[in-house]
């Protein structure tokens, strides 16, 4: 794989990663009942803000390391 199409796919996956665990924290924090759009900064705004984060820091990494798992796969012999 080229270098241009390497770091297209970690754009990519890395991307793809963020913005579905992101809305999966805003899923999440809206069905414990955590409105990240209310009026105001209130404590269950903050929450859910803090879930999207949250979210979107784990779909990253969930993202990063099936990247790094596909690639050990690939190099390995057989």
């Amino acid at each position: 794989m080229s270098a241009a199409n390497r770091l297209l796919m970690e754009g990519l996956t890395d991307a793809v990663g963020f913005v579905g665990g992101a809305l999966a924290g805003y899923w999440l924090g809206r069905l414990l009942g955590f409105d990240i759009f209310s009026d105001g900064y209130g404590a269950g705004s903050l929450v859910g803000i803090v879930l999207v984060g949250l979210g979107g820091g784990v779909g990253l990494q969930g993202a990063r390391r099936w990247r790094a798992a596909r690639q050990d796969r690939n190099k390995e012999p057989g």
